[in-house]
């Protein structure tokens, strides 16, 4: 067994064709003459080298390494012109990725990749949910977002915070509903954190009433009554909270009912001069303090879409078309749910390097496996 075999999740980098395998019946139905040269599991492979060598960064780039001897012997793939690549966005169907990423997901989590400090075991579980602007182009019609001429899609996705990857995601207009997009991915125990665009009062009483968990941050200006207040201790001051209620009603009486069982307003300072923050949770459960650090935790997801954008490469669209553009978010979150599975951690700059050298051939085993002992040893990052 070589080095790098045995180091958990890179094998499923070096053995990406295995990972694949099952993708390759998808949308081959139509091959009569079995004249086909580009199968869905080799346009995935394509799309993974694709986001593991930074040189590459057009549908032609893209091209070219099917003309390479190294991926054609690695993958079985053979030279494949522009059109079979642009083809492949309409006769593969994204929604065949879904189960690998789930199934990636839950390796991630249950292999856990560090935990929350021992005072915030509690928050264990949390995900974050939010969405990102992807810019479009004029003539992707189907990409509605503020006019004609300013076109973008928009990629919705759920985080986990520890061990730091997705765990769901979903392609739409840049117009897409964020609520709705929530509700896709609530799950009944689930915990979720999200900001502003997700608050809704009947969306907060249909989640908790399927008991899905949540922390919320609506507009200062929500209207509540109050049922009971809670007392804050010096570690709720700390960590700048300044009220701590229970409501029986949110929003106006005039157009929402009493709640069936009674929500909690905790009002936080901001980090920001004379910022604040109104969060809505059904975690009677938490101190505040924890409420509190769970909306801070919600940046985590912020900075994913950072290295997803500007380091992993996602934002050059290599197709124009919605279900072209969903396969190309999905493969980027396979990419970074290999790298979580290989480092124990969030994908990192440092981590997408390596794994490019060692694919490019620049880094051998012996390499790699001194990458990875050194990134385990590193601290978790005490960042929020």
């Amino acid at each position: 067994m070589a080095a790098s075999e045995g180091v958990s999740g890179f094998k499923y980098v070096r053995r990406i064709e295995d990972l694949l395998a099952g993708l390759r019946p998808v949308g081959a139905g139509r091959d009569k003459a079995g004249n086909r040269n580009l199968f869905y599991d080799q346009y995935a492979a394509l799309l993974l080298l694709y986001y593991f060598n930074p040189t590459v960064n057009s549908l032609r780039g893209l091209r070219r390494l099917t003309t390479l001897g190294r991926v054609q012997s690695r993958f079985g793939i053979k030279p494949t012109s522009l059109g079979s690549l642009s083809e492949a966005a309409r006769v593969f169907d994204p929604a065949a990725l879904e189960p690998l990423v789930a199934t990636l997901a839950g390796r991630a989590l249950r292999r856990g990749g560090g935990h929350p400090p021992a005072a915030e075991a509690e928050l264990a579980g949390l995900i974050a949910v939010d969405g990102t602007l992807l810019r479009a182009l004029p003539k992707m019609a189907w990409a509605v977002w503020q006019d004609a001429e300013h076109r973008a899609a928009k990629v919705h996705v759920a985080f986990a915070v520890v061990p730091g990857v997705p765990v769901a995601a979903a392609v739409t207009a840049g117009t897409g509903s964020e609520r709705e997009q929530w509700r896709a991915f609530a799950k009944p125990g689930g915990f979720y954190v999200a900001d502003r665009g997700y608050a809704q009062f009947a969306l907060f009483r249909e989640l908790d009433a399927d008991g899905v968990r949540f922390v919320v941050r609506v507009q200062e200006n929500t209207t509540y009554e109050v049922l009971e207040g809670r007392p804050l201790t010096a570690a709720d001051r700390a960590a700048g909270v300044t009220r701590d209620v229970l409501v029986r009603r949110l929003g106006t009486e005039k157009h929402n009912p009493l709640l069936e069982r009674p929500l909690r307003v905790v009002t936080v300072t901001g980090d920001a001069p004379g910022q604040v923050w109104v969060l809505v949770t059904n975690r009677t459960d938490l101190s505040a303090e924890l409420v509190a650090v769970a909306y801070r935790y919600r940046w985590q997801v912020e900075l994913f879409f950072r290295w997803l954008k500007c380091v992993l490469g996602c934002r050059h669209l290599l197709s124009h078309s919605q279900a072209g553009l969903t396969i190309q978010v999905y493969v980027a979150l396979i990419a970074a749910l290999l790298l979580g599975l290989w480092t124990g951690k969030a994908p990192t700059k440092r981590a997408l390097e390596m794994v490019s050298h060692y694919l490019n051939g620049w880094a051998t085993d012996a390499d790699l496996l001194a990458f990875l002992k050194a990134e385990r040893k590193k601290p978790p990052d005490s960042k929020r």
